[in-house]
Protein backbone atom coordinates (compact mmCIF):
# COMPACT_ATOMS: atom_id res chain seq x y z
CA UNK A 1 0.00 0.00 0.00
CA UNK A 2 1.24 3.49 -0.87
CA UNK A 3 0.85 5.16 2.53
CA UNK A 4 2.21 8.51 1.34
CA UNK A 5 -0.46 8.68 -1.37
CA UNK A 6 -3.14 7.64 1.14
CA UNK A 7 -1.93 10.35 3.50
CA UNK A 8 -2.35 13.01 0.82
CA UNK A 9 -5.86 11.79 0.02
CA UNK A 10 -6.69 11.93 3.74
CA UNK A 11 -5.53 15.52 4.05
CA UNK A 12 -7.26 16.59 0.83
CA UNK A 13 -10.57 14.78 1.34
CA UNK A 14 -10.98 14.70 5.12
CA UNK A 15 -8.93 17.51 6.68
CA UNK A 16 -8.96 20.47 4.32
CA UNK A 17 -12.69 20.15 3.69
CA UNK A 18 -13.30 20.28 7.46
CA UNK A 19 -12.16 23.91 7.74
CA UNK A 20 -8.63 23.01 8.80
CA UNK A 21 -6.91 25.91 7.06
CA UNK A 22 -3.60 26.06 8.96
CA UNK A 23 -0.99 25.21 6.32
CA UNK A 24 1.69 24.26 8.83
CA UNK A 25 -0.73 21.80 10.38
CA UNK A 26 -1.66 20.39 6.97
CA UNK A 27 2.05 19.90 6.24
CA UNK A 28 2.57 18.13 9.57
CA UNK A 29 -0.32 15.77 8.83
CA UNK A 30 1.23 15.00 5.44
CA UNK A 31 4.54 14.16 7.13
CA UNK A 32 3.46 12.03 10.11
CA UNK A 33 3.00 8.31 9.28
CA UNK A 34 -0.38 7.61 10.86
CA UNK A 35 -0.08 3.91 10.02
CA UNK A 36 2.75 3.62 12.57
CA UNK A 37 0.30 4.35 15.39
CA UNK A 38 -2.13 1.52 14.58
CA UNK A 39 -2.11 -2.14 15.45
CA UNK A 40 0.13 -3.66 12.74
CA UNK A 41 -2.71 -5.71 11.26
CA UNK A 42 -4.88 -2.58 11.02
CA UNK A 43 -2.36 -0.29 9.33
CA UNK A 44 -4.21 -0.57 6.02
CA UNK A 45 -7.16 1.29 7.62
CA UNK A 46 -5.03 4.15 9.01
CA UNK A 47 -6.24 6.71 6.48
CA UNK A 48 -9.91 5.79 6.40
CA UNK A 49 -12.62 7.78 8.16
CA UNK A 50 -12.55 5.39 11.11
CA UNK A 51 -11.15 5.16 14.63
CA UNK A 52 -8.41 2.58 14.17
CA UNK A 53 -7.50 0.22 17.00
CA UNK A 54 -4.06 0.51 18.60
CA UNK A 55 -4.28 -2.24 21.26
CA UNK A 56 -6.70 -3.54 23.91
CA UNK A 57 -9.61 -1.48 22.63
CA UNK A 58 -7.76 1.87 22.53
CA UNK A 59 -8.29 3.67 19.24
CA UNK A 60 -6.89 6.58 17.28
CA UNK A 61 -9.22 9.52 16.87
CA UNK A 62 -10.27 10.23 13.30
CA UNK A 63 -7.69 12.39 11.56
CA UNK A 64 -10.06 15.27 10.81
CA UNK A 65 -11.01 15.51 14.49
CA UNK A 66 -7.37 15.45 15.63
CA UNK A 67 -6.62 18.22 13.15
CA UNK A 68 -9.52 20.35 14.33
CA UNK A 69 -8.51 19.95 17.98
CA UNK A 70 -4.92 20.95 17.24
CA UNK A 71 -5.99 23.92 15.12
CA UNK A 72 -8.21 25.14 17.98
CA UNK A 73 -5.22 25.02 20.35
CA UNK A 74 -3.41 27.66 18.25
CA UNK A 75 -0.03 26.13 19.11
CA UNK A 76 3.32 27.84 18.75
CA UNK A 77 6.85 26.49 18.31
CA UNK A 78 8.75 25.71 21.50
CA UNK A 79 5.60 25.38 23.61
CA UNK A 80 5.32 22.35 25.87
CA UNK A 81 2.55 19.83 25.27
CA UNK A 82 1.14 16.79 27.03
CA UNK A 83 -0.70 14.33 24.79
CA UNK A 84 -2.83 12.06 26.99
CA UNK A 85 -4.05 8.94 25.19
CA UNK A 86 -3.11 10.81 22.00
CA UNK A 87 -0.02 9.30 20.36
CA UNK A 88 -0.80 10.48 16.83
CA UNK A 89 -1.57 14.00 18.02
CA UNK A 90 1.72 13.92 19.95
CA UNK A 91 3.71 13.26 16.78
CA UNK A 92 1.84 15.97 14.86
CA UNK A 93 2.52 18.49 17.63
CA UNK A 94 6.19 17.54 17.65
CA UNK A 95 6.31 18.08 13.90
CA UNK A 96 4.94 21.58 14.55
CA UNK A 97 7.93 22.30 16.77
CA UNK A 98 6.55 21.70 20.25
CA UNK A 99 8.27 19.80 23.06
CA UNK A 100 5.86 16.91 23.60
CA UNK A 101 5.27 14.23 26.21
CA UNK A 102 2.93 11.36 25.29
CA UNK A 103 1.26 9.62 28.21
CA UNK A 104 -0.44 6.23 28.05
CA UNK A 105 -1.71 4.01 30.83
CA UNK A 106 -1.58 0.68 28.97
CA UNK A 107 1.90 -0.75 28.27
CA UNK A 108 0.44 -2.67 25.31
CA UNK A 109 -0.59 0.60 23.67
CA UNK A 110 2.80 2.14 24.32
CA UNK A 111 4.54 -0.90 22.85
CA UNK A 112 2.77 -0.27 19.55
CA UNK A 113 3.35 3.49 19.36
CA UNK A 114 6.72 3.91 21.14
CA UNK A 115 8.98 3.44 18.07
CA UNK A 116 7.13 6.10 16.07
CA UNK A 117 7.05 8.45 19.07
CA UNK A 118 10.79 8.07 19.54
CA UNK A 119 11.42 8.87 15.88
CA UNK A 120 9.23 11.97 16.25
CA UNK A 121 11.26 13.15 19.24
CA UNK A 122 8.39 12.66 21.69
CA UNK A 123 9.01 11.64 25.29
CA UNK A 124 6.93 8.57 26.20
CA UNK A 125 5.50 7.98 29.67
CA UNK A 126 3.41 5.08 31.00
CA UNK A 127 1.30 6.27 33.95
CA UNK A 128 -2.29 6.50 35.10
CA UNK A 129 -4.15 8.94 32.88
CA UNK A 130 -5.76 10.60 35.89
CA UNK A 131 -2.27 11.58 37.07
CA UNK A 132 -0.71 13.85 34.40
CA UNK A 133 3.03 13.55 34.01
CA UNK A 134 4.50 16.91 35.00
CA UNK A 135 2.88 20.33 35.15
CA UNK A 136 3.04 23.82 33.72
CA UNK A 137 2.13 22.72 30.19
CA UNK A 138 1.15 25.19 27.49
CA UNK A 139 -1.04 22.62 25.76
CA UNK A 140 -2.82 19.37 26.66
CA UNK A 141 -4.75 17.27 24.14
CA UNK A 142 -6.49 13.90 24.16
CA UNK A 143 -7.71 11.75 21.29
CA UNK A 144 -10.14 9.98 23.62
CA UNK A 145 -13.25 11.40 25.24
CA UNK A 146 -13.89 12.11 28.90
CA UNK A 147 -17.20 11.85 30.72
CA UNK A 148 -16.72 14.91 32.93
CA UNK A 149 -14.62 18.08 33.02
CA UNK A 150 -11.03 16.84 33.48
CA UNK A 151 -10.02 18.93 36.46
CA UNK A 152 -6.77 17.01 37.04
CA UNK A 153 -5.65 17.77 33.49
CA UNK A 154 -6.54 21.44 33.81
CA UNK A 155 -4.46 21.61 36.97
CA UNK A 156 -1.40 20.57 34.92
CA UNK A 157 -1.71 23.66 32.67
CA UNK A 158 0.15 26.90 33.24
CA UNK A 159 -1.82 30.14 33.29
CA UNK A 160 -2.61 30.82 29.65
CA UNK A 161 -2.48 27.11 28.82
CA UNK A 162 -5.08 25.36 26.66
CA UNK A 163 -6.74 21.96 26.79
CA UNK A 164 -8.61 20.39 23.85
CA UNK A 165 -10.70 17.30 24.51
CA UNK A 166 -14.06 15.72 23.71
CA UNK A 167 -16.63 15.59 26.49
CA UNK A 168 -19.07 12.77 25.83
CA UNK A 169 -22.25 11.83 27.65
CA UNK A 170 -23.98 8.86 26.03
CA UNK A 171 -23.81 8.45 22.25
CA UNK A 172 -22.95 12.07 21.45
CA UNK A 173 -20.04 14.30 22.39
CA UNK A 174 -18.69 17.80 21.90
CA UNK A 175 -15.08 18.81 21.43
CA UNK A 176 -14.26 21.68 23.78
CA UNK A 177 -11.41 24.10 24.33
CA UNK A 178 -10.48 25.16 27.84
CA UNK A 179 -8.21 28.16 28.47
CA UNK A 180 -6.73 28.63 31.94
CA UNK A 181 -6.65 32.22 33.18
CA UNK A 182 -5.56 33.91 36.37
CA UNK A 183 -9.10 33.92 37.70
CA UNK A 184 -10.37 30.58 36.43
CA UNK A 185 -10.95 28.51 33.32
CA UNK A 186 -12.99 29.42 30.23
CA UNK A 187 -14.73 26.81 28.07
CA UNK A 188 -15.70 26.99 24.40
CA UNK A 189 -17.50 24.28 22.42
CA UNK A 190 -15.95 23.43 19.06
CA UNK A 191 -17.63 20.61 17.11
CA UNK A 192 -19.47 17.30 17.44
CA UNK A 193 -17.35 14.18 17.96
CA UNK A 194 -17.81 10.82 19.65
CA UNK A 195 -14.53 8.95 20.21
CA UNK A 196 -14.47 6.22 22.86
CA UNK A 197 -14.58 7.43 26.46
CA UNK A 198 -11.61 6.81 28.74
CA UNK A 199 -12.82 4.63 31.59
CA UNK A 200 -10.00 5.97 33.77
CA UNK A 201 -11.57 9.43 33.50
CA UNK A 202 -15.12 8.27 34.24
CA UNK A 203 -16.26 8.78 37.84
CA UNK A 204 -17.78 5.85 39.68
CA UNK A 205 -21.58 5.97 39.92
CA UNK A 206 -22.87 7.71 43.03
CA UNK A 207 -25.91 6.34 44.84
CA UNK A 208 -28.20 8.41 46.97
CA UNK A 209 -30.84 7.19 49.40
Amino acid sequence: MDFAAARKVMVDSQVRVSDVTDRSLQAALLAVPRERFCAPDRAFTAYGEVEVEIANGRRLMQAREVAKLIQALDVREDETALAIAAPYAAAVLARLGLKVTAQEADPAVMEVVAPALAEAGVEAVVALLAQPSGEGYDVIVSEAAVAVKPEVWLAALRVGGRLAVVERHGPNGRAVLYVKGQGGVSRRELFDAAPPVLQEMTPAPAFAL
